[in-house]
């Protein structure tokens, strides 16, 4: 009977702390989810291609009035960065700051997804 009530207690709790990881993320929230994998959506203001391996996508606003950054490291990721503009897309990773403003770094096609 005792095992079945931890059992009971311990699913609960994973089931408590599932729900919380769903809920938005808000420009409010950042500096609490920083250093977690969050998913954030918002609209591309601006597209920076720095080099090959670097291209920042200002999110939610133009530099540097941005929500938060994109950063895409690598050339493991090909979008069509002409055509980002204005777009709605999703990005997860990890929220971190840089350099006071908040960014998540991409590298790998399934951390993006753009609206269409």
């Amino acid at each position: 009977m005792k095992k079945l009530i931890l059992a009971l207690i311990f699913t609960v709790g994973f089931a408590v702390t599932g729900n919380a990881q769903d809920k938005p993320i808000t420009p409010a929230n950042y500096k609490e989810n920083a250093g977690k994998v969050v998913t954030l959506c918002d609209t591309v203001y601006t597209v920076r291609i720095f080099s090959d391996t670097l291209t920042l996508l200002n999110m939610g606003g133009a530099y540097p009035k941005q929500k938060f950054t994109i950063a895409i490291k690598g050339n493991k990721l090909q979008m069509d960065w002409a055509n980002l503009k204005k777009k709605h897309l999703c990005v997860t990773g990890t929220l971190e700051l840089f350099k006071g403003t908040w960014q998540i770094v991409a590298a790998q096609p399934n951390e993006i997804t753009v609206s269409k």
